[in-house]
């Protein structure tokens, strides 16, 4: 693997892959949220189409379009193209989609990254979308299995398809996380979303989708708009959380200290730096780099810890680097040690609320954070963050954005 040096990641390069736009949608609460009657196609394509035009571009200039989805039918690939043509489009502009579980969009920017850099194209669009309202009846866990994987004597193997909630409860019992430390997190992850959602923060990085609604019993649609962020509670206390019961018996996790189940989507526009700056256009930020790590399935919480060491080995930084680091809450416990062994400055960690106030709609997860850390950067006047999720199976991802 190749290392650099941390002042050779602050050095400009014509092959340099900048951001020229990111945006999200705002994040609904599955099953009764705004985006409940949606098709994820639908939360997509405005999204899709605002990200191009905030980058000051026009759609045929994108070469190629990468998305990150988990749970829908068909991988996406489908209805997916169909947005896209749909969102004005044309045929040039090539479709795919990746899985890569909760980092699914971060991954798409980082194939779309890739991509740049080797040569292969200009320009493209990295993002992810979910509608867990549509396509989480199963619960995430698959039906579907090979009985001789599935009673595999490999241990680790087996544990791919434990409930993600038992790897919350692992994580908190095996590094000692308690029950008040996960609600004094939760607590304190909606009171910096509530603050940032009064004062306006999220409205640079939110497109607002219109949307169809359904009426229960009723054969009426009714088209309204969904502006904000529905998960967020002004009104959470870390006493509060304490009263939820667990949702595993004698387990910590609960409700209130763990990623809502949401509704999605996220876009962002890469383009080689050379490029941009022959089309007159400023880039917001520049993108570094991306590592990836695997952990236990059982305690796959925990992966954040190994893909944020290999990027800073990989780029030569190092926490005292980092302005502010976008770190996804699937849960409290597994947040919270990652932290502890990383040794980050809380201060510096999801300044602006994370998964358990906002949701995790899991496809677009990874591209809205960031959004949300290119916006953070913007306005409090800081320089470079990390993006880092952990992964169903027993993954984390990390990556390194650099604000121009």
């Amino acid at each position: 693997m190749l290392r650099r040096t941390a002042g050779e990641v602050l050095k400009k390069s014509p092959n340099d892959v900048v951001v020229l736009s990111a945006v999200r949608s705002p994040i609904a609460r599955a099953f009764k949220g705004g985006f409940k009657d949606s098709y994820p196609e639908e939360i997509l394509m405005p999204v899709m189409q605002a990200a191009v035009q905030r980058a000051n571009i026009e759609p045929g200039q994108v070469n190629d379009v990468m998305i990150g989805n988990v749970l829908a039918e068909l991988g996406f690939a489908k209805t997916g193209r169909m947005a896209l043509n749909a969102a004005g489009f044309p045929n040039s502009t090539t479709f795919h989609t990746i899985n890569r579980q909760c980092s699914s969009s971060l991954q798409a920017i980082t194939h779309i990254s890739h991509a740049i850099l080797a040569g292969q194209i200009d320009v493209g669009l990295g993002g992810g979308v979910e509608s867990m309202s549509r396509n989480y009846a199963t619960r995430g866990i698959p039906v579907d299995v090979s009985p001789t994987l599935r009673e595999s004597d490999v241990k680790d193997a087996r544990d791919c398809l434990l409930p993600m909630l038992q790897t919350s409860e692992n994580v908190a019992s095996r590094y000692g996380i308690s029950r008040r430390e996960q609600d004094e997190f939760a607590a304190e992850s909606q009171r910096r979303a509530s603050e940032a959602q009064k004062s306006g923060r999220f409205k640079a990085e939110i497109v607002p989708v219109t949307v169809r609604s359904v009426s229960v019993g009723i054969d009426e649609e009714t088209i309204s708009g969904v502006e904000r962020d529905e998960g967020v509670r002004h009104t959470v206390t870390a006493e509060k959380l304490a009263t939820l019961k667990p949702v595993l018996e004698n387990g910590f996790s609960t409700a209130g200290n763990s990623s809502q189940i949401s509704d999605g989507a996220s876009s962002t526009v890469l383009a080689r730096r050379s490029w941009a700056e022959a089309q007159g256009l400023k880039p917001i930020a520049r993108f570094a780099g991306t590592q990836v790590a695997g952990c236990a399935p059982d305690e796959m919480g925990i992966g954040p810890i190994f893909a944020i060491q290999n990027l800073y080995k990989y780029l030569g930084i190092e926490n005292r680097d980092i302005d502010i680091v976008e770190m996804n809450e699937a849960f409290a416990s597994q947040s919270i040690y990652c932290l502890r062994e990383l040794g980050i400055d809380m201060d510096k960690v999801n300044p602006n609320g994370g998964a358990i106030a906002l949701g995790h709609p899991v496809g677009a997860t990874g591209a809205r954070q960031v959004a949300t850390l290119l916006a953070e950067l913007q306005r409090s006047d800081k320089e470079m963050g990390i993006v880092s999720m952990c992964a169903s199976t027993g993954m984390g991802v990390a990556s390194l954005f650099i604000r121009e």
